[in-house]
């Protein structure tokens, strides 16, 4: 057999860090990992190749290679997902789908041969076992959750390592929490399921030889659902691994609880941890009990932050608006909460409801859902009907966005994070790459720039105030350039859907674009 494993494109969006990745001549963040694990439980004898359509177009003589084009998606690659599989109808390559999308929307896609559903270490050996016997099946699903100890090594050697800013990992799959808008704990329960540490370690063996050594993202929904054996076993492990290791910094997501536990975010600094996303949405407590985001109620969220970043992790984080409890004061809370906490990389969108999620079928028994989700948390779009008057919520978010990412308060946030972050060493591994990105960033921020007053302002007392933090600062301003378009961009037309219009009249449009003044 001969297998092409395609990764459909994804849209510039705020995770994209297309505009970024510009600095340091990189295609996409991270790789396929997926579809490279996959590509490792298929038979040796098979041949493999790994388009990524973030890289290079799908041509027509990769078509006329293969026998069977895999792909794996999640919603928000939903129009690149159509014209691969438009390609491949064509030219009469069968298909074999499987991810989140396909999941939640198998029956939205005719064209697909067969589809792969929820974990493949379960259903993707179930169709090579009929495709053997000769009678494949055109669906497989289950409802059982995986042993991941017995998930092979992704085929790193598919890949070209010079177009991806980081690698990526899987430690564990699920989430010990409830959060009704999430749809991590229905795709993959609540008992959170892990790697050894020895094969974890081997996984990380295998893409150092490689060559990697930049930061390594490890992709868990919560890395620290099972705290006992990241402290007795997987830590220990990571520590030493680093011992004689050129950069290999980790990124990974947590929940805000990380800020209880002093040994947990010690020995995390000291493996080399340097970035954690985490959800915070919102610091109003009535919302947050909406959404039964219970982990982050009862307590100061300001100081837990703090505490994470003067410890020497820099926080990522997730916040959303249009709660059902949400009032019109909600706006300037979350850009106050912001501007205080120093959250550099503040994703902000409109809740949505995920197909799967508790939240969807709530909404769905109160005739509240609209069309499906675009996938993208930062777009200003929502698939629901909301309590907020759309138009209200609109120019709501469109205010947190303009302020947030506005030059004057982005580089007032990274002042007030650099007074309070205290890194053990620099999180910024130094390479060719980084010196062509700061010169880089001379010209385009410092020269060419509308923020060319801020630049130079935090340049200088960056080198007065914290000379060894410089390349983060810069690395932060380059951030920065990346969000301020991709906020320009959104904030061009926001599209809402208007819930006043559907609830008088299901034949009214659905949507009303929201023009920028």
């Amino acid at each position: 057999m001969k297998i092409l494993l395609v990764q459909p494109k994804f849209p510039v969006t705020f995770w994209s860090f297309k505009y970024a990745l510009d600095f340091v001549d990189k295609k996409v963040c991270n790789p396929p990992l997926g579809l490279l694990t996959v590509a490792a439980m298929l038979p040796e004898a098979w041949e493999k190749r790994l388009i990524d359509l973030n890289i290079r177009p799908l041509s027509e003589d990769d078509l006329l290679w293969c026998d069977y084009l895999f792909i794996s998606a999640m919603d928000i690659q939903r129009e690149s997902v159509k014209q691969i599989i438009q390609q491949a109808h064509e030219a009469h390559v069968k298909i074999v789908a499987g991810g989140p999308l396909f999941t939640g929307e198998y029956n939205n896609f005719p064209e697909v041969d067969h589809f792969i559903l929820n974990e493949g270490e379960i259903t993707l050996l179930q169709f090579l076992e009929d495709l053997a016997a000769g009678h494949p099946q055109r669906l497989y699903r289950t409802d059982q959750f995986a042993d991941i100890r017995r998930s092979p090594t992704p085929l790193w050697e598919l890949l070209d390592f010079d177009a991806y800013d980081s690698m990526a990992v899987q430690f564990s799959r699920g989430c010990p929490f409830n959060c009704e808008f999430c749809n991590v704990t229905a795709l993959l329960g609540h008992r959170p399921r892990t790697k050894s540490a020895p094969q974890l370690i081997h996984e990380l063996d295998k893409l150092y030889q490689s060559g990697w050594r930049r930061n390594i993202f490890i992709v868990d929904d919560n890395f620290i659902g099972n705290k006992k054996q990241l402290k007795e076993e997987i830590l220990p492990a990571l520590i030493n691994w680093r011992k004689d290791k050129v950069g290999c910094n980790f990124i990974t997501e947590a929940s805000i609880n990380l800020a209880d536990d002093d040994d947990l975010i010690a020995m995390m600094v000291a493996a080399g941890f340097i970035n954690v996303f985490i959800g915070i949405e919102t610091p109003d407590e009535e919302s947050l009990a909406e959404c039964h985001k219970s982990q982050n109620r009862s307590r100061t969220l300001l100081d837990d932050i703090h505490k994470l970043q003067n410890s020497g992790l820099n926080v990522m984080a997730g916040f959303i608006v249009g709660f059902d409890n949400d009032k019109p004061s909600i706006f300037d809370r979350q850009i106050q909460f912001i501007q205080e906490s120093g959250i550099i990389v503040a994703m902000v969108g409109l809740l949505q409801a995920p197909f799967g999620t508790q939240l969807y079928d709530r909404l769905q028994k109160e005739g509240r859902i609209l069309d499906e989700m675009t996938g993208d948390n930062a777009d200003g779009t929502t698939n629901i009907i909301t309590r907020m008057d759309p138009r209200v919520l609109s120019q709501g978010y469109k205010h947190v966005i303009q302020e947030i990412y506005s030059p004057e308060k982005y580089y007032s946030r990274i002042k007030t994070f650099l007074q309070i972050y205290r890194p053990k060493k620099s999180p910024v591994h130094m390479e060719v790459q980084e010196i062509k990105a700061f010169l880089r960033s001379i010209l385009r921020l410092g020269i060419l720039g509308k923020e060319r007053w801020h630049f130079w302002n935090l340049f200088f007392w960056t080198l007065l105030h914290f000379p060894t933090r410089m390349p983060l600062a810069i690395t932060l301003t380059i951030y920065g350039y990346h969000f301020g378009r991709i906020a320009e961009k959104t904030l061009r037309t926001i599209p809402i859907r208007s819930a006043s219009q559907r609830a008088l009249d299901p034949k009214a449009v659905s949507s009303v674009a929201i023009q920028a003044d």
